[in-house]
């Protein structure tokens, strides 16, 4: 069954793939909520929407890694519910495992996986009490295979493919959609090209939004990584190492 979201909140909507969201879903009709760190970008994103499309737009400021500021946006998620939570806001601390600092390792630990599950632990029961509502989780293609050089931001991203699809299997029956969004490689700026490698952030937005809007578990843009999909099933998984270990090389490269 296909929904129509009337509200939405947005996290991590000041810039790349969230501000997309935004965006797509304001040109909807969609009354929103966006969330991030920054207060600054947001107001001006707010204002756009506003004067473009003609909805509501509320900003919160709020830095999901702090449990004071995080608690608010729990909050609000059960004081105002929403149809549409899109846990977008995410991080990555790029480099070897044992060089990097402790910290950075748990950072993206309590971004992609605490407050992803807080918010939705937040917004869920209203959606499955009311039988309607969508839950979108940006995870990553790096969830399915070995990430040598992220291991940490992978391993999050495989908690949040297992944890999407085990809700949606819950709520599905119930009328609430919950699906994980899977990208590979992704430009973050509108002026920056597509490629074999990389996809364009507003595509990316959209094959989600179509997703959670029909009700798919999973969601993996790009022909190129829905191609590739399988194969990270089926090939032997020493095979799969040395390949990543490629792919992210040519990746780095081509930054």
């Amino acid at each position: 069954m296909r929904q129509a979201y009337r509200t939405a909140l947005v996290t991590g909507a000041s810039s790349g793939i969230g501000e997309s969201f935004a965006r797509l879903l304001a040109a909807r009709g969609t009354d929103l909520v966006i969330v991030a760190r920054r207060a600054e970008p947001l107001d001006g994103l707010a204002r756009e929407l506003v004067e473009r499309y003609r909805v509501a737009v509320e900003v919160v400021a709020a830095d999901l890694t702090d449990p004071v500021e995080r608690d608010e946006v729990e909050r609000r998620l059960r004081a105002e519910p929403v149809e549409l939570l899109v846990n977008n806001a995410g991080h990555g601390a790029f480099g070897a495992f044992a060089e990097l600092p402790l910290d950075d390792h748990l950072a993206q630990i309590d971004l992609n996986v605490t407050a992803l599950v807080r918010l939705t632990h937040a917004a869920l029961p209203g959606m499955v009490a009311r039988g309607r509502g969508g839950v979108l989780n940006v995870a990553s293609m790096s969830g399915f295979a070995p990430s040598p050089g992220s291991a940490t931001y992978g391993a999050t991203k495989a908690y949040v493919i297992a944890f999407s699809e085990s809700l949606h299997a819950e709520v599905a029956a119930k009328g609430v959609h919950v699906t994980a969004l899977c990208p590979g490689f992704t430009r973050t700026q509108d002026e920056e090209p597509a490629g074999l490698i990389w996809l364009r952030r507003d595509d990316v937005a959209k094959a989600g939004l179509v997703a959670v809007t029909t009700g798919r578990a999973l969601s993996v843009p790009g022909a190129q990584y829905k191609a590739a999909l399988p194969a990270l099933k089926l090939v032997p998984r020493s095979l799969l190492r040395a390949a990543v270990v490629r792919v992210w090389r040519l990746a780095a490269d081509s930054r």
